[in-house]
Formats: C-alpha cells, sequence, structure tokens
C-alpha cells in the first residue's frame, strides 16, 4: 500500500504524483516474540516532501497517519462520520453549520485541543492569504470564504456568504492544526517578510516535534529510507470495551522508488501490502497462497492517469516565455489536442501494458462516480484513428515530409519533450507507447524520464512542454477537484496561473472554455438539488471532452495485496483496505 491509499480527512485535496536502499533487517525482521510491537509495514514510492500540512503538494505524505479532521468519511459508503466533532448542525438556510467537538480531545503531546485550534486551523493558515496553500482553492465558495468563529471550547461556527454544497464535506474534512505550536510562525515574519510559517516543520524538523491529532505520531524519518510512527497515545478513540485504538502499535514506512524493487519486497515478506500493478499481477496472483495474503479488486480505481499539454503563455521575470512560442502555437490549437488524441492507441495500451485490467478512461470524473456522464449520453471520445489525427494535422496547415515527419505551417519540425516519472513503471511504459504512437503519425517526442519531486520542480515551474500526469481519486464530490480545474488554482497545470507568492504572471491568459468551466464549477458548487448538479458536472465533462486539456489513458483496476495476517479488511476502491486503520489488527505469525 502507498501513503496516498490512507484516506482520512485533510486529504481531499487532491495532489499529483529516488534511488532508495531498503530498510536494514533489524526493522523489517518479524519476530514470534510475544512481546514483539504489534506493527505494519507499508511503502512509499518518494520521500515526504514536507511535513507542514498545508504547504504539502504530494500524494506521498505522512499526513492521513498523524493528522485528524472533524469529520471522516466511511471507505464502505462514502458517508461522513463523526471524527474529532461528534456532531454537527446545519441552520435551515444551508448557510451556517455549528460543529460540536468531543470531550477532552488532546493534541499528539498531550495539549487540549479546542474549538479555537479550529478557527485557527482556517483562518490563520487555511484562508490566510499569505500561506500559499491549495486548500484555499476548494473553500472557495463563489467570489468569498467561510468564516469561522469560536462559540466556546467545544462549539465553533462555520458561515458561507451563499449556499455551498460541499459545505459539510469540506467543513469538516480538512486537518486541524495545534494552534499552541503554530500560532507564532503565524504572527512572525522572516527577513523577507515571508511567515515563518512557510519554513516550519521542514523534513529537517525532528519527528518528534511534529504534533497532531492523527492515530499515530512520528518518532524517526530517514530521508531515502524510512518514516516509523508510534500510535498517538492521546488519540481519541475507544472502541466498546474501552480500549485504545488503533490496536496496531507501530507503523513503518518504507521509501522504496521502483514498482519492480517494491513487489520484490513484498514477495520477500518485508511488506504487509502492496498496490498492484498490471505487469506483477500474474506473478502476484501465482504466489497468492504460499504468501499468506490476499489480493483484493475495487473494480475500476478512482484515480487517473493522461497526457497533458502545457498550454501557458505566461513569461518569466525576465520576459521570456515558459513554453516555446512555436510549440505554444500548436499546443493551444484545439485541433492539435484533438488530434494527438486521436492518434494514442488507448485500446493497446490496455491490453498490453495494463494486461487488460483496467478500462479505457475517457471523462474526468471516474466510472464510479454517480457523476459520470458516459459515452452514451453524450461525451465526446477519442477511438484510436491515426487517419482523422492526420487530417487535423492538415485542417492546420501543416504537411507531412517525404519521410513521414510532419511540420507545421512555418516548417518547424513537430517535436516536443515528453515528462514522466521514474518511479511508476506503468507510467513509463505508457509513455513510451505514445512515444510509438505519436512518431507513426510523424511526431517526434523525446522523453523525459525524471524522479518524481524533480517532475514536481518542473511543474511548479511551468517548465514542460507536455507529460503523462496522474491524479489520485477525489471521492464522491466533483468539487474536490476545484483546485485542479479552476482557472485560479493552485493545480491548474496546463495553464498554471500566479501563485500566491507571485505578485503577477506577465502574459497569462484564460481560454473562453476555462472561463467555462469555472463558472460551471461555481454553479455546481451552489446548486443544493442532486439531480441539477449531476447536469452541470455532466456539462463540465462535455467541455473537458472537447477541449482536452487532459487525454485521459487507462483507468486500471484498483487491486491491492494485502496479509491474511492483517484482521478485519474492508476492501472498497475509495477507501483501500486500510481505511479503517484503527479497528485493524496482527495476527502474528
Amino acid at each position: 500500500m502507498s501513503l496516498s491509499r490512507i484516506w482520512k480527512p485533510g486529504l481531499f485535496v487532491v495532489m499529483v504524483i529516488l534511488a532508495i536502499a531498503l530498510f536494514g533487517r533489524s526493522v523489517l525482521t518479524r519476530s514470534s516474540n510475544a512481546n514483539a510491537i504489534p506493527q505494519l509495514v507499508f511503502v512509499s514510492p518518494s520521500d515526504p516532501s514536507t511535513f507542514n500540512t498545508p504547504l504539502n503538494q504530494s500524494a506521498f505524505n505522512i499526513f492521513g497517519f498523524i493528522n485528524e479532521g472533524l469529520l471522516t468519511q466511511n471507505g464502505i459508503t462514502t458517508e461522513l462520520e463523526p471524527a474529532l466533532a461528534e456532531s454537527w448542525k446545519i441552520s435551515e438556510d444551508k448557510l451556517k453549520i455549528v460543529f460540536t467537538l468531543r470531550e477532552g480531545l488532546q493534541w499528539s503531546d498531550g495539549h487540549p485541543l479546542t474549538a479555537d485550534d479550529v478557527e485557527f486551523s482556517y483562518n490563520d493558515i487555511y484562508l490566510n492569504e499569505k500561506v500559499p496553500t491549495g486548500i484555499r482553492d476548494i473553500l472557495r465558495v463563489g467570489d468569498g470564504y467561510p468564516s469561522v468563529r469560536t462559540l466556546d471550547d467545544l462549539h465553533v461556527e462555520f458561515t458561507v456568504p451563499e449556499p455551498f454544497a460541499p459545505f459539510l464535506r469540506y467543513a469538516g474534512g480538512i486537518s486541524i492544526l495545534p494552534k499552541h505550536a503554530l500560532q507564532k510562525a503565524v504572527e512572525t515574519t522572516d527577513e523577507q517578510g515571508d511567515l515563518v510559517l512557510l519554513t516550519t516543520w521542514g523534513t529537517d524538523t525532528d519527528p518528534r516535534e511534529i504534533i497532531g491529532a492523527g492515530y499515530y505520531r512520528m518518532t524517526d524519518y530517514v530521508p531515502g529510507q524510512r518514516v516509523i510512527l508510534e500510535r498517538n497515545p492521546y488519540y481519541w478513540r475507544k472502541d466498546e470495551t474501552g480500549q485504545s485504538q488503533p490496536y496496531i502499535e507501530r507503523v513503518v514506512l518504507q521509501i522504496i522508488e521502483s514498482d519492480e524493487t517494491q513487489s520484490i519486497a513484498f514477495r520477500s515478506g518485508e511488506l504487509d501490502s502492496l498496490d498492484v500493478k498490471p505487469e506483477a499481477f500474474g506473478l502476484l496472483k501465482k504466489e497468492e497462497k504460499k504468501g499468506k495474503y490476499t489480493i483484493y479488486n475495487g473494480g475500476p480505481s478512482a484515480e487517473s492517469r493522461f497526457v497533458g499539454f502545457n498550454l501557458s503563455k505566461a513569461k518569466n521575470e525576465k520576459g521570456v516565455s515558459f513554453v516555446d512560442p512555436i510549440k505554444s502555437k500548436w499546443f493551444n490549437d484545439v485541433r492539435f489536442r484533438q488530434a494527438i488524441a486521436y492518434g494514442i492507441n488507448r485500446d493497446r495500451m490496455k491490453n498490453n501494458i495494463y494486461r487488460g485490467l483496467g478500462a479505457v478512461q475517457h471523462s474526468a470524473i471516474g466510472v464510479s462516480s454517480p457523476y459520470y456522464l458516459s459515452p452514451e449520453e453524450g461525451l465526446k471520445t477519442y477511438d484510436y484513428n491515426p487517419q482523422k489525427a492526420k487530417e487535423l494535422f492538415l485542417e492546420m496547415g501543416f504537411q507531412y515530409k517525404e519521410d513521414g515527419q510532419l511540420f507545421d505551417a512555418d516548417n518547424h519540425p513537430i517535436r516536443f519533450n515528453l515528462l514522466v516519472k521514474s518511479e511508476e513503471k506503468t507510467r513509463v511504459d505508457a509513455a513510451v507507447q505514445i512515444q510509438q504512437d505519436l512518431k507513426a503519425i510523424g511526431i517526434q517526442a523525446d522523453l523525459q524520464v525524471l524522479n518524481f519531486n524533480t517532475v514536481l520542480k518542473h511543474l511548479q515551474g511551468r517548465d514542460w512542454d507536455a507529460y503523462v500526469g496522474g491524479f489520485g481519486g477525489g471521492g464522491v464530490e466533483p468539487h474536490s477537484s476545484f483546485n485542479i480545474w479552476y482557472s485560479g488554482g493552485s493545480l491548474h497545470q496546463f495553464n498554471q496561473g500566479p501563485y500566491p507568492w507571485e505578485k503577477s504572471l506577465q502574459g497569462w491568459e484564460v481560454s473562453d472554455w476555462e472561463k467555462e468551466i469555472d463558472r460551471l464549477f461555481q454553479e455546481g458548487a451552489r446548486e443544493l438539488d442532486e439531480s441539477k448538479r449531476r447536469e452541470i458536472y455532466g456539462d463540465f465533462q462535455k467541455v473537458v471532452a472537447e477541449n482536452v486539456p487532459f487525454l485521459y489513458l487507462v483507468n486500471a483496476l484498483s487491486l491491492e495485496a494485502v496479509r491474511d495476517r492483517i484482521e478485519n479488511i474492508k476492501f472498497t476502491s475509495f477507501g483501500g483496505a486500510f481505511w479503517n486503520l484503527y479497528e485493524l489488527k496482527v495476527e502474528e505469525d
């Protein structure tokens, strides 16, 4: 299992996704000694990029273990359930929610957790314009934001300027942060005038200083090797007999870069779970009984894989375009993007790379979502049709030379870089096939296979042409991807606007279809009638399919291998195997 599969509040903001040594045997070896500590060993393909929750932009993090929100989501039903808040009440006009906290809540350092911490988390951090956090994007309500105020130690009131359908999930779901530990960092600036918070709780911080309200707290972090977490002794949850939860005392996160090495570590018994990639499924399935594990299948996953082009026309502070203007002209012509879509053989990708363990993805919203619009309902699709691709290129004034190479109307060869992260073999294999498919229609795509954190730097710096990317599942609420689709969102990667720390962005333009998506998301958030919301998000999917900012590839099956020694697994595609980690037990060998 990867870190991104632990669903907890605070992971609503779905983010995009190092030659690593294996753990020492002293950490991983299981003991039959009756005094051995019950533990689980998970895997991450990348080091955490930060221990500072609002600044995180990576799916590979530890926040699902150490943080908690007011509410949580049931991994089977996707219904909201009490967490730090034991109850909540919504006003008749749908503009206010009052949350009642549990009595006696404490932070992982034993300090009391009260409504002041909730107000601080929202007003001083998430809604603070000086804090560059993507969480602020999804809290936008029309042209405004919620207001939050403490009523007393156990009661906190949220108010929105207009009805906001995702309000309860967002107000309840985001991680609460400790005021006593972070208030000074929010009130103090450095020599450059930036909040000290922006350099607080980096990965160079002693893990024991990181405070949360979740199941676990960190005790150790060795970059490139592991993160170790121990059970939070102050966590609020208890079972019906009064025993503290979670039952499992320690979690070890082993950092292993490649899928292949992860698979070897799992098969050798060093990991307790593994997200099963298509290329490993056959071997793992054959060894299932001998290895004493079960491969769970939750159907199509909520995650996405896609090809995206950099549509930015903006320039850096020196007046130099982020994207070569010649390439930018191609990328910003919708016919070019549609031609690329017709030119990629996704059925071949599904059958060869995914071993048939998936389905071609057509929509920005997953098939398991109640808001999904199917091709039969009017969604535009791009079945493999290289002849159609060539016709669109010719319509743009492009021409083919005798050797089959495609040139634009100004006699520039059609050539660009294709960025992909190295840690995921399936994604790299998909990029290689895309390179082959594009060559067949006269285009040269030069692969840039880089580690995940380097890919992130390119994306954030707008220094890329095209990339094979992916986003994690956002649950059942479409607005959870607002920071991706909103033109001013922090993850609007295909045409990234100014970041909070940028005063302006020279030459940045928002297209009419992007503005239409902005309008639809605002309308969808305001609409409380579910049937009307489905129509609105259906229109959104049509706009995306027509304009192809992302060409979606293959939606893999949600497959996870889990040791049979772990009791009470309730696997689903939304929650994975460990959404109910607090009630799992380990039967020691």
